[in-house]
């Protein structure tokens, strides 16, 4: 659990940085009419802004050295 923690953190940052962004968002802009398919809603607005806050700071995660990947490969193959 605290490998995945530490390996994936900047994610789980960007989706609750993107949830609170989402409900802060439904509570000062919102949606008067209530017809707004996104921002009428405040569960609606905390997932889509969740999304876009995993996707977004997934954008500055550090992907794995392609060397790194092959050697991982290698590895596997010989314990099997």
């Amino acid at each position: 659990m605290k490998d995945f923690l530490l390996k994936h953190w900047l994610k789980i940052a960007g989706v609750l940085a993107g949830a609170l962004g989402g409900y802060l968002y439904y509570v000062n802009v919102g949606c008067v009419s209530g017809t707004c398919p996104i921002t009428s809603n405040p569960y609606m607005s905390i997932f889509y802004g969740s999304l876009m806050g995993y996707l977004f700071l997934g954008l500055f995660q550090k992907s794995p050295k392609k060397e790194t990947i092959e050697q991982e490969a290698d590895k596997n193959n010989n314990e099997v």
